[in-house]
């Protein structure tokens, strides 16, 4: 089961003067990519991970937004419990997107008439457009959900998987990137039916193991099983700058404001972090990262001391930076202990005022002094 454009969907469902219009999701500078895009906007070529200045030109009447990703994670939180409760055994695969095993399900309801009651549900109850595909496997149930797109559901029986691939484009086929194309391309490969009667031996000397793989989704087989669903265990955030920059305070302030975030978004899922990393990103594309352990928390001035800290220490060339990034990780459930001996009763209580104040009127609302500079 797979979301449609659910960015834009979400989007969609806050201000509903968007539907049917060419909305993207991403930054409007220059330095700006397409997070996502409305279909709407496909049909000019506008795509994910495309720079925003092309995606302007292609479609130059098309409506940007800059985005929540707080908004798109409540939205998936809220699919993946409905998920939970309705379905025996599924897989998050990424935030828009779940992977069902309805094994035992024809037995009763009938596997199709289960996902498609699951499929209306789940839009009645998030007002979220969402397109499925059954089949025998991952990799079949992805390429069907793919052609029912959008807003479409497709069984493909096990007596017609191959009558279904054949004719399909090797593009298509889950996994495969654009240099694997490109060489399938220039070997004649370019639609799944040519690939199956490339014997696999030669895929395997050709492209090794990878090759294989891919000789066999394109012949219908993927053995790889349903992996079920894990809580999460690191949460982060990065920004790129629209100009490199060598201001450190001011990349330090950056990095402060990242981490209140993502404390505040800790405490709210009384988690505790007991790891952080801070990555940074040099001018000519380096990226360096340093990581260190540190008592379970959740406070922000422990994680702010502690990331400037890590900056201080994997900052240690004199060239301009592109890009400032942290994360927490090693998660556990659990609030926050008074310890008397190295924080005020005081900074507990102005955190939880904060909190307060964010839950009523946004993240937002409150921020650190310092970074509105």
């Amino acid at each position: 089961m797979d979301q449609d454009a659910f960015f834009v969907s979400v989007e969609i469902r806050k201000n509903s003067s968007l539907k049917n219009k060419p909305v993207i999701i991403g930054g409007t500078s220059d330095r700006g990519v397409v997070t996502s895009c409305s279909y709407e906007a496909r049909k000019f070529g506008v795509h994910s991970a495309m720079p925003s200045r092309m995606a302007k030109m292609l479609c130059p009447h098309a409506i940007f937004v800059k985005g929540n990703m707080d908004d798109y994670t409540k939205a998936s939180q809220e699919i993946t419990s409905i998920v939970a409760e309705k379905a025996p055994l599924f897989e998050k695969a990424s935030i828009d997107e779940h992977y069902i095993d309805l094994t035992g399900m024809e037995r009763y309801f009938g596997s199709m008439k289960f996902a498609q009651g699951l499929r209306h549900y789940i839009m009645k109850e998030t007002g979220l457009p969402i397109s499925f595909g059954l089949s025998v496997n991952k990799t079949v149930s992805k390429m069907a959900t793919n052609e029912s797109k959008p807003g479409g559901e497709r069984e493909v029986c096990p007596a017609s998987v191959q009558s279904f691939l054949n004719p399909l484009s090797i593009k298509k086929i889950p996994g495969l990137g654009s240099a694997t194309y490109v060489k399938l391309s220039e070997m004649g490969v370019r639609y799944i039916h040519k690939l199956i009667k490339i014997p696999p031996e030669m895929m395997l000397k050709v492209m090794g193991q990878p090759g294989l793989t891919l000789w066999q989704k394109a012949n219908g087989v993927d053995l790889s099983p349903i992996v079920p669903y894990r809580e999460q265990k690191s949460i982060g955030t990065q920004s790129t700058f629209a100009a490199d920059s060598m201001d450190i305070t001011a990349i330090k302030e950056l990095l402060a404001a990242m981490v209140t975030n993502l404390a505040y978004e800790l405490r709210q899922s009384c988690k505790l972090s007991a790891c952080i990393t801070v990555t940074i990103r040099y001018a000519n594309f380096e990226t360096v990262t340093k990581q260190a352990s540190i008592p379970y928390t959740s406070l922000d001035h422990v994680l702010i001391n502690k990331a400037k800290e890590l900056f201080d220490t994997v900052y240690n060339r004199r060239m301009l930076l592109r890009l400032v990034g942290v994360k927490l990780s090693h998660l556990v459930g659990g609030c926050e202990q008074i310890d008397l001996y190295s924080t005020s009763e005081k900074r507990y209580n102005l955190y939880q005022v904060m909190d307060k104040i964010r839950n009523r009127y946004g993240g937002d609302a409150v921020k650190l002094a310092s970074s509105l500079i």
